[in-house]
């Protein structure tokens, strides 16, 4: 693949949402809004600032509307936060959003667990905020979580997936990603269920996000991608994992993709020393280990 005529993969970030509302303490405002600031500085076109979620569930990220308000918008940079309902719909277009993600999960049990209802009954409740961002330009991204094992039902019917996603897509998401929630998927199943769901959701309309409890992640990006997948969900610093999961800690590191990303010679538009100076800024704020292995080898 030459420089000329090298594709491009889209990288979602999820750290600011999907990496901080792990942590125990209380981050700072100020600290989350810079996080956010510097994730764009460093070249990604797509950030998952936060989520619009009853503080009681997730108190991390209680200060939803201060965050987003207070972000220093990039030109071409889309900010997506997570709603759960249609009350955290209002409280984020009452602060300017413009696009917005829903949450379900292709395993029952964990559905059950992590919200209290079914999967039938998840994609139902979109259904009031799909009908209020009528007309309003506002733009629906999906998640289907456990795509490829539950914590708590084990294996996932491929045909389970199938269905959800085609059910976020007919409601009007125009992405779906694919979440290997609790880091279970090895390469062929996780080209084999990226394949399957394409067969009734476009490949251009899916994302994959794999977290790396198994250390599996990055193989099995570079199997979706050649199964021609072309955006990928990533974390700074490996930030986060799932609350819900024991032991799934840990998403694909941000740093970690695009050095493997480049080197295959794959465009992401990051600028990798940038990106790796906000994972160690990052990581000495939140007094972790960096979870990504190029933050603690890289010497730009």
């Amino acid at each position: 693949m030459t420089e000329t005529t090298a594709e491009t993969i889209r990288i979602v970030e999820v750290g600011p949402r999907d990496g901080l509302q792990n942590e125990t303490a209380i981050i700072p405002t100020a600290t989350k809004v810079s996080l956010i600031e510097r994730l764009a500085d460093a070249g990604h076109c797509c950030i998952e600032a936060t989520s619009f979620v009853s503080p009681k569930w997730i108190p991390q990220l209680a200060d939803a509307s201060e965050v987003f308000s207070a972000i220093e918008k990039r030109p071409g940079v889309r900010y997506q936060v997570l709603v759960p309902n249609l009350q955290g719909l209002e409280r984020a277009l009452a602060v300017g959003v413009r696009e917005i993600a829903v949450f379900t999960a292709a395993s029952e049990a964990f559905s059950q667990h992590n919200i209290h209802a079914s999967i039938d009954q998840s994609i139902e409740r979109f259904r009031p905020l799909l009908d209020r961002l009528q007309g309003t330009g506002v733009n629906v991204r999906g998640y289907v979580s456990t795509v490829l094992g539950c914590p708590y039902q084990g294996a996932v019917p491929v045909a389970d997936v199938v269905r959800v996603a085609s059910a976020l897509q007919a409601l009007g998401c125009y992405e779906i990603s694919l979440g290997d929630t609790i880091g279970v998927g090895t390469p062929r199943q996780a080209r084999a269920l990226l394949c399957a769901v394409a067969e009734v959701v476009p490949m251009a309309q899916l994302a994959v996000h794999f977290h790396d409890t198994r250390g599996q992640a990055l193989a099995n990006v570079y199997a979706c991608i050649e199964a021609g997948v072309r955006v990928v969900d990533a974390s700074v610093a490996g930030l986060g994992g799932c609350p819900y999961a024991a032991g799934a800690s840990g998403n694909l590191a941000s740093e970690d993709l695009v050095y493997m990303l480049h080197g295959c010679g794959y465009r992401t538009g990051v600028d990798l020393d940038r990106l790796v100076q906000v994972g160690r800024w990052i990581s000495t704020e939140l007094h972790r280990e960096n979870g990504a292995k190029l933050g603690r080898a890289w010497k730009p």
